[in-house]
């Protein structure tokens, strides 16, 4: 059994060293330039949604099923037809839905903003009050953190485990401390751990008794339908359900768009909500616009058709990611398997993966990287005010590159691993 570098005498490890900085010499020498900063779908996930391009012409007629003419102003809150697809797609009924624009962060940004300029259902505005804070469950997605710190919101980190964020720890904040006004959460095939919050943790969310009657869970469900293999999918108990059948019918927001699923930037965005909010959302919504891109939503409608049309869509994605994750994992396994210098996580869904270093690792690595060519999300972006505590956490992003720029990047990234390691270790 191969025995773990902590295990390594001095002597080992300065001549592993000297081994590790040869090879790596080399590695720069190519002059690489590869991209694994950001979960971007790939040029061959995006041609799968080409043909959306030719389900509307300039001969069709562009009316809804209810005579809605898609061409001209109205629907403030999307068309029929087009909550009921989200809707299918998110376990909830297009009645509690309002869709939005191209960006699911957007609508995120807008509701934090309206919470801070005037409030939630009557509730004192945000930026009244002395203090404001949020839960972060950590690491998560930096660019909710981003919103948070933007408004000048105090960021609680609460860790994550198997099943979700420690709830004993949301639980205990949420009811003793009335500024806490939100927990953000992605649920399924987390940013960037990959894990879907167990029936439990779901459950008890919905159990939640905040002090703060203006609480809310920002749920961002980006990856409902992201799943990597068709007989092997995490299931995620449906939030606004559970809120209702616990008495707290309004304490979630629900987001979902088609970002990753059409094209991102051009797809549709939607929130989830109980109707006091929707009413409460509706209010500021009709100040701000008359009305959506109803043609892009009539596009989607009539591209997918139903939720059947997302599922075989979403199984051509798969095809195209699938092998990317099983090469990145297989890659970490065989170069670093038992080495002791680094765990990662083995995702069933989503588009991320999540390594950590030894600590004080993390941003030697990803210089290491950049330095030899391969560019990697920051060190430190998956925790609030991009401060990781123990500068281990790193996001591995796969489906961008190609598969052969994809092998190079993990050859790469894997050297740099066991060269920041090998210093660390012999510092200590």
């Amino acid at each position: 059994m191969e025995k773990t570098y902590q295990q390594y005498s001095k002597e080992e490890l300065l001549a592993l060293q000297q081994e590790l900085k040869a090879r790596y010499a080399e590695v720069q020498a190519l002059g690489l330039k590869l991209n694994m900063a950001r979960g971007k779908p790939c040029g061959e996930q995006l041609d799968l949604s080409m043909q959306m391009m030719d389900v509307l012409s300039s001969q069709m007629d562009l009316d809804c099923e209810d005579g809605t003419d898609c061409r001209n102003y109205g629907v403030l809150d999307g068309i029929q037809e087009a909550k009921a697809l989200l809707g299918d797609m998110i376990e909830v009924p297009p009645e509690n839905i309002i869709i939005y624009g191209n960006s699911s962060l957007n609508v995120m940004y807008d509701t934090i903003a309206r919470s801070m300029t005037h409030g939630v259902m009557g509730s004192t505005p945000w930026c009244k009050l002395p203090e404001v804070k949020f839960l972060c469950p950590v690491p998560g997605y930096d660019r909710h953190f981003a919103i948070t710190e933007y408004f000048g919101i105090e960021m609680i980190p609460v860790p994550m485990n198997e099943n979700g964020p420690d709830m004993d720890m949301v639980e205990r904040l949420v009811s003793e401390d009335p500024a806490i006004k939100g927990i953000w959460c992605v649920p399924k095939y987390s940013n960037p751990n990959g894990i879907t919050y167990s029936d439990e943790t779901v459950h008890r969310f919905a159990r939640l008794k905040p002090a703060a009657e203006d609480f809310r869970i920002y749920w961002d469900n980006a990856y409902s339908v992201h799943h990597l293999y068709e007989d092997d999918q995490d299931i995620l108990l449906e939030i606004l359900d559970e809120c209702a059948k616990a008495g707290n019918p309004d304490m979630v927001y629900k987001f979902t768009s088609t970002s990753k699923i059409s094209f991102p930037g051009s797809g549709i965005a939607a929130i989830a909500a109980s109707e006091n909010n929707l009413k409460d959302i509706r209010k500021q919504l009709s100040i701000q616009t008359i009305g959506h891109d109803k043609v892009n939503q009539l596009r989607h409608v009539r591209f997918f058709k139903n939720l059947e049309g997302i599922t075989n869509h979403m199984k051509k994605h798969a095809e195209i990611l699938r092998p990317k994750f099983e090469m990145v994992e297989q890659s970490l396994e065989k170069e670093l398997g038992g080495l002791g210098i680094g765990t990662w996580t083995h995702p069933k869904g989503g588009y991320f993966i999540s390594f950590d270093s030894m600590p004080g690792c993390a941003k030697r690595i990803v210089d290491a990287c950049r330095q030899a060519g391969v560019i990697l999300t920051a060190a430190g972006a998956t925790y609030p005010y991009g401060k990781d505590p123990n500068d281990a956490n790193i996001r591995i992003a796969p489906s961008f590159p190609k598969m052969e720029e994809l092998k190079k990047a993990c050859e790469v990234f894997v050297l740099c691993v066991k060269l920041a390691s090998v210093e660390k270790l012999l510092e200590t």
